[in-house]
């Protein structure tokens, strides 16, 4: 390249479908530019076009006409990078034409140096407007005055001639054409920056992204690290309670086993002492020797040794206190997996956080709103307020001023301190005048407390709430096209409940309910606060 600004210049110039410097430069409604040739090609049996570069549709296909500002920037261009010499012919050569030098736009023709000479000599011909031979003279020349095109008009952005600006341009703002010319030279150098830091820009954001994805894929890594090493532990742990079990139950079998040995054993001792008595006493009950019998008395007197037997049992039952404590083992672990899936899931719903500003044209007459719109309290004395057909007139309430009828969205509200409080979304076809119904039907989905430590989900039928510690921070988020509702306790990291499977036809307004002021007892303020992303 002849500069050095050649190269980058040279990719501003280029048609992004044949990747070659612009050829009859054509530019869309969209405002790209294409060759004429490329674009046609591109739209040939197409009933709707699009533009290559940001797929706009054109559904009406325009005319295509040549950027002539850009096409001769682009020749100025190859003629100063020396892209490509002039390929202009004499006009008034013989058999072997010359290359062409300067062209005429007064005669409307091209000269080589030879043919030239007259208009470098005689002085009627000094006067004629000469330029850099080109092949397309005739648009260097005005249709319809057939006359050089001199002046650029900047009501119409067209080049016309002297008779123009004394004819239809005449009270239209036209300066000479090389004036503009550098007025345009300085703008493409401006645009040229600018498209340069874009570039620059984009290719910063480009490594920002791989690197975000690099740490992601480095992180899941080590997640995914981390959940092996849990279940591993878990199984090794099943296996050791397994393999505990198994051993303590043979062992207590073998136990048993001796057990009923020993017992069985002395029972026979016992047996075979009895069968010897009763063999004695059989005896004696047939002797005619009362004499004997009597001094026997003491014998027949004593009674067996006899041990109760009644009492002594082999137990049965298999002592299984190893596999309950693989199975509470089990249950912490699915626990500890829960949480953090749920930690997960709200540092992933917390990208989509929005602002949002509470609407002074929504609050019920008895609230008081910061200047930032902000917070909410309730203020006991009702205001002074306009009538307003969006205010809320009984239910102690306020929308935001922002509404979402597609895509998710997330935002955190401050209620430490409170003992009543009600968050949620309502669609904007609610009832807001009158007393109202807490319920999806209704066109609310809310989570509200109650009485200092009563939380209920306003669900049908509604449902009691068991948190293990009070929120001080409370995260709603909603997926509209999923028709999910979730509710998060930013501090503990833990789900409060979701409403799932809803069907949202309608904008969906935060809804915030500071609640009764219960004789300052419940003073704090409702505050949206900013989202600051969980850090692990």
């Amino acid at each position: 390249m002849a500069s050095s600004s050649g190269p980058a210049l040279n990719e501003e110039l280029q048609c992004s479908i044949c990747l070659e410097v612009f050829t009859d430069p054509v530019t869309t409604p969209c405002g790209h530019n294409f060759c004429r040739t490329c674009l046609s090609k591109c739209w040939t049996n197409k009933k709707i076009g699009f533009c290559p570069i940001c797929k706009e549709r054109v559904v009406r296909r325009p005319d295509l006409k040549i950027n002539k500002t850009l096409r001769d920037l682009v020749q100025h261009f190859k003629k100063n990078l020396n892209l490509g010499e002039s390929e202009v012919f004499c006009d008034f050569c013989g058999e072997r034409k010359q290359k062409a030098v300067k062209s005429c736009l007064t005669c409307q023709s091209s000269y080589c140096d030879d043919h030239l000479e007259p208009h470098l000599r005689v002085p009627r011909l000094k006067k004629h407007k000469l330029i850099n031979a080109v092949e397309n003279l005739e648009d260097y020349i005005c249709q319809k005055h057939e006359r050089p095109l001199e002046m650029f008009c900047r009501d119409d952005q067209m080049c016309v001639c002297l008779f123009c600006t004394e004819g239809e341009h005449r009270t239209h703002n036209t300066v000479p054409i090389e004036e503009e010319s550098r007025k345009m030279k300085n703008q493409l150098v401006q645009t040229q920056t600018d498209v340069h830091q874009m570039i620059q820009d984009r290719m910063k954001k480009i490594q920002e992204i791989k690197h975000s994805v690099e740490l992601r894929k480095r992180n899941t890594e080590k997640e995914k690290s981390s959940s092996v090493e849990i279940f591993t532990d878990l199984i090794r742990s099943i296996e050791r309670c397994q393999s505990e079990q198994l051993k303590m139950m043979e062992e207590q079998q073998k136990e048993a086993e001796k057990q009923a040995e020993d017992l069985i054993k002395e029972l026979h001792q016992e047996i075979t002492e009895l069968k010897k008595r009763n063999t004695e006493l059989e005896q004696i009950s047939h002797t005619d020797d009362h004499l004997h019998l009597i001094q026997m008395n003491s014998f027949l007197s004593s009674r067996p040794h006899n041990k109760n037997w009644t009492e002594i049992r082999i137990d049965s039952d298999v002592d299984v206190i190893p596999l309950k404590r693989a199975l509470t083992l089990l249950k912490k672990t699915q626990e500890t997996l829960n949480e953090k899936i749920i930690q997960t899931k709200l540092k992933f719903v917390q990208k989509f956080a929005v602002g949002v500003t509470l609407d002074p044209d929504t609050v019920n007459p008895y609230l008081i709103l910061s200047d930032d719109g902000k917070q909410v309290s309730h203020g006991d004395i009702k205001q002074n307020v306009p009538e307003n057909p969006k205010r809320l007139d009984q239910v102690i309430c306020v929308l935001s001023k922002q509404g979402f009828s597609s895509g998710r969205f997330y935002y955190e509200v401050q209620v430490k301190g409170k003992t009543e409080w009600e968050l949620g979304v309502a669609r904007e076809s609610i009832n807001r005048k009158g007393s109202i119904t807490l319920t999806p039907e209704d066109g609310y989905w809310t989570v509200i407390l109650e009485n200092e430590n009563q939380y209920i989900a306003c669900d049908n039928p509604v449902v009691s709430l068991s948190l293990r510690v009070k929120p001080e921070k409370v995260g709603v988020f909603v997926d509209y096209e999923e028709g999910l509702v979730s509710f998060y306790d930013v501090g503990s990291r833990s789900h409060i409940y979701s409403f799932t499977g809803q069907t949202f036809t309608d904008k969906l307004y935060p809804y915030f309910g500071p609640g009764d002021n219960d004789e300052d007892k419940n003073s704090n303020p409702l505050i949206i606060t900013p989202v600051s992303p969980l850090m692990y």
